[in-house]
């Protein structure tokens, strides 16, 4: 019988600056709190490498943002920036890594709107060990299927109540999603609007890649990711990869991409905070760029990537 990945737990107090550490192999939540009876609340994960968070200000920026979008009132960012370094710290003393190739954990941040009736929010830190399958698939790469999500491009200004742009707990779809393509054989998914634009994947950002020879036979490099106004959440990782990849003198561009776009480019990945850079193999059964280029794309991508923090 396998163990369970040590967890974690602490909770957001002004009563312990450090957090209210929990058991979290027990019940912690009440049954009314809202985050659990109608996902109302927001979240960001994070990856530490080697005990240190990365984007944490991106991230926290974000988090911020999300709750500012549902009205919900959150604790400050030094609040969280103290309990995310004490439950780290305390992960990392009570289960040291053994392989520093694989030091890396998972930091989630979460805020509900707390039980019903209540005047203040539920929030919490947890750490766990990153999983292997995340890792795997930045090697190997992942093949994804096509789906549309049903609403057209520009919902999210009609209808900014639909949160598109939010990062909240309501990812029963995203989920059903990702379920839908393993039953189809496949990882993961790319949504498209009702109107044809490309959009995200259920749990991360789109990215592809040209490589062209200019009219001085130059190699000009192009990294290109659909529009943040079609109602997709703004990635923390594309965001900072873009920064690097500019730095670098990669071209950058934001949609708007159709499905074809996606089968034409030279590489395609999804890119997100924990799984990091993995690349697309295959959309719908067809095999995208080259492997070689692929391959070579990515590594290069993934050495500018590896040097955010």
């Amino acid at each position: 019988m396998t163990s369970p990945a040590p967890v974690v737990l602490a909770f957001l107090d002004p009563a312990f600056p450090d957090g209210r550490v929990a058991d979290a192999s027990k019940p912690q939540l009440l049954v009314t709190d809202q985050g659990v009876t109608r996902g109302d609340g927001v979240f960001e994960t994070m990856l530490a490498v080697g005990g240190t968070v990365r984007k944490m200000q991106a991230h926290l920026d974000r988090l911020a943002g999300s709750a500012e979008a549902l009205d919900l009132a959150i604790p400050d960012q030094d609040a969280w920036r103290r309990v995310i370094a004490a439950s780290l710290a305390r992960h990392r003393s009570e289960n040291p890594p053994a392989d520093p190739a694989t030091d890396e954990l998972v930091v989630k941040l979460v805020v509900t709107r707390g039980a019903e009736g209540a005047a203040t929010p539920t929030a919490w830190v947890q750490a766990t060990p990153a999983g292997a399958a995340g890792r795997r698939q930045r090697e190997t790469g992942i093949d994804v299927i096509l789906l549309d999500r049903g609403y057209d491009s520009d919902v999210s200004e009609r209808a900014p109540w639909l949160l598109l742009g939010a990062k909240t707990l309501s990812y029963a779809v995203n989920m059903a999603a990702l379920r839908h393509a393993r039953k189809q054989g496949a990882d993961d998914v790319i949504f498209y609007s009702s109107d044809g634009r490309v959009l995200e994947g259920p749990t991360s950002t789109v990215l592809l890649a040209h490589v062209e020879k200019s009219d001085d036979g130059t190699t000009v490099k192009r990294l290109i990711t659909p529009q943040l106004d079609s109602g997709i959440l703004a990635g923390t990782s594309q965001g900072a990869l873009f920064a690097a990849a500019k730095a670098a003198g990669w071209e950058l561009g934001y949609g708007p991409l159709e499905p074809r776009d996606l089968m034409d480019a030279d590489a395609v990945w999804l890119i997100s905070s924990v799984r990091l850079l993995a690349p697309v193999n295959r959309i719908d059964g067809k095999e995208i760029g080259t492997p070689s280029l692929q391959k070579e794309l990515t590594a290069e991508l993934g050495e500018l990537f590896a040097g955010i923090q």
